[in-house]
């Protein structure tokens, strides 16, 4: 069956979070949360299938308190693969130390992936 005739799958969903406890930087957040979520699997279907891993359909969301303050393109190129449609949604939690007024910034990360099947 040639490519595209294949019809595109959901096969993988991960789920990250990460924090930024001092710097405020919810960039930095944002990455640990994609790295959290990716570094649980072992994506051996592509072998298996012999699937072109540079194939793969991505769909990113960042959930953050400020999603605007999230540089989408930094965070999706930690994506080895595939094609990476990032987005940024209000989300996460940002929790204020009452005694320094410093915010803690915990973000969230789906990675949503299709491959041709």
């Amino acid at each position: 069956m040639a490519e595209d005739k294949k019809t595109f799958k959901r096969v993988i969903l991960e789920m990250g979070s990460g924090n930024a406890l001092h710097s405020g930087d919810y960039n930095k957040a944002a990455k640990r949360a994609v790295e959290d979520a990716i570094h649980h699997s072992s994506l051996t279907v592509f072998r298996s299938l012999n699937i072109d891993p540079n194939s793969m359909q991505i769909e990113l969301t960042i959930a953050a308190q400020r999603p605007e303050a999230v540089d989408l393109e930094a965070v999706a190129a930690l994506l080895p693969f595939g094609q990476v449609t990032p987005k940024a949604v209000k989300g996460g939690l940002d929790v204020v130390d009452d005694t320094t007024g410093q915010v803690c910034i915990i973000v969230n990360a789906g990675v949503l992936v299709r491959v041709p099947l």
